[in-house]
């Protein structure tokens, strides 16, 4: 059914009120001290959903949202601008432009693992290139979803930007209406029912998806500096995170001495006892609870392991001798559990990650510019980092998003408001002088227009 909000919404675009640099900003700028003004509750909803501590609920949710707005206030009026471009010789006298020009309805769908920052992050990019939205937070983190939408509701007119929420049934209900562009982050495969629902009405969709991120480590790297980067990125949010290293490939003749690393590193971050660091999160539900329970084969636990259902707590745990025919390297983990696969040689350790689909982020520990070289060259991915994992994501100037399995299209910083623009290209000529020689009928010899078609492709 076409609600009366989405009529609402269509009319509202068609009027073009949201086309102006003023309106973009001054909404902008609404949206920003709306959630200033509720930090708190933000705060405390993360805590109660997923058990954040306050420093990495503001550092991993609050903070790159307002830098994202920051980013879009201070550069929104270049962004919109037309950009010249050159031209044929051919088309003489004429000049070429690019014309940003949002797409019109939108639709953004959130998860549950960082609920607040990966809604709001797009909806900047949407609002900057001048869309209505329609967002659907995520049912599994419920407190957050709650101050999410008061957050909406203050800063926004509905016929603008509104929430919708509910569980998969309303989202089903949702993508049976069409909309100018869809925003998806999840898994893969309920990626696959939105694009598939988008086809219906041939919508263009950004998928930001997952994988099995692998990290790559050899021996001529500090193993104390690489477990800290290591854990740190693979352990926040306990784990569930969709850019998180689900999986180490290290040098054998290091793999002992990277798991004490990797020991030393998890004590000094969440103590002997993680279940009591105010530091270390939980999981979302019991049914993630279960699977991730499921996955973890006691056999190879070297560290950690311990688990209470009450809390929904899985301790940092590290596993190892794995092997790629393990359950656990058979899907994407998204949890604190950490297998290690060890490799002797590069020809073997590339054979091991051409054996998963593209990952959304790959993270390879070297000082050998040889090998990162080929690493580059040779594995495909979305994004990552040579010596650390997870900053990639913290750049404005840096696409964010995968290829293949682990998504299509990328946003942050301009990339946002690319996502949600469509790029009309556009040739404005002039009319005191027009050649005949284009139009029928055709007198100029072909050897004469061979060459003169390509001189008229010189550019301007």
């Amino acid at each position: 059914m076409e609600s009366e909000l989405l009529r609402q919404q269509d009319a509202f675009f068609q009027s073009g009120a949201t086309r102006s640099l003023a309106f973009r900003l001054q909404q902008l700028r609404s949206l920003l001290n709306a959630v200033q003004t509720h930090e708190q509750a933000v705060l405390d909803a993360l805590q109660a959903d997923l058990h954040k501590s306050p420093t990495e609920a503001y550092s991993t949710e609050i903070a790159p949202v307002t830098a994202e707005i920051r980013h879009a206030l201070r550069h929104l009026a270049a962004w919109m601008r037309p950009r010249r471009q050159p031209t044929p010789l051919l088309h003489f006298p004429a000049v070429s432009r690019i014309i940003p020009e949002p797409y019109g309805r939108t639709l953004i769908f959130a998860p549950w693992n960082y609920p607040f920052h990966l809604l709001f992050a797009p909806l900047v990019g949407a609002v900057a290139a001048g869309n209505c939205v329609i967002v659907k937070p995520s049912e599994l983190a419920p407190h957050t979803e709650a101050v999410t939408l008061r957050i909406l509701a203050e800063a926004f007119d509905p016929r603008h930007v509104a929430a919708v929420s509910g569980g998969p049934e309303i989202a089903g209900e949702l993508l049976k209406q069409r909309f100018d562009k869809i925003f998806f982050t999840g898994s893969p495969a309920v990626g696959k029912i939105v694009l598939r629902a988008a086809a219906e009405h041939l919508t263009p969709v950004t998928l930001e998806l997952g994988g099995k991120s692998p990290c790559l480590v050899d021996a001529t790297v500090p193993l104390d500096v690489a477990a800290r980067r290591i854990a740190w990125g693979k352990f926040f949010n306990a784990g569930q995170t969709c850019i998180a290293p689900d999986f180490l490939l290290v040098e054998r003749r290091i793999q002992e001495p990277l798991i004490n690393a990797l020991r030393a590193a998890l004590s000094e971050m969440y103590g002997s006892q993680p279940q009591e660091s105010p530091d270390y999160a939980r999981i979302i539900n019991d049914r993630h609870f279960e699977r991730l329970s499921g996955l973890m084969d006691p056999a190879r636990v070297v560290h950690g392991g311990q688990t209470l259902p009450a809390e929904r707590y899985i301790a940092p745990t590290l596993l190892a001798p794995v092997s790629p025919e393990d359950a656990v390297m058979q899907e994407e983990i998204f949890g604190p559990l950490l297998p290690i696969l060890t490799y002797d040689t590069v020809e073997e350790a590339l054979e091991l990650l051409r054996r998963y689909p593209n990952p959304l982020a790959f993270y390879f520990f070297t000082q050998d510019r040889a090998l990162r070289q080929r690493l580059l060259e040779t594995v495909a991915f979305g994004g990552g980092c040579q010596n650390d994992t997870l900053v990639q994501v913290s750049s404005h100037s840096l696409p964010f998003g995968g290829r293949g399995q682990s998504g299509m299209g990328a946003y942050h910083g301009k990339h946002s408001f690319l996502a949600f623009s469509h790029q009309k290209s556009v040739i404005q000529r002039a009319l005191w002088i027009d050649f005949a020689f284009r139009y029928p009928p055709f007198r100029v010899p072909l050897r004469w227009l061979r060459r003169l078609l390509r001189i008229g492709s010189w550019e301007l």
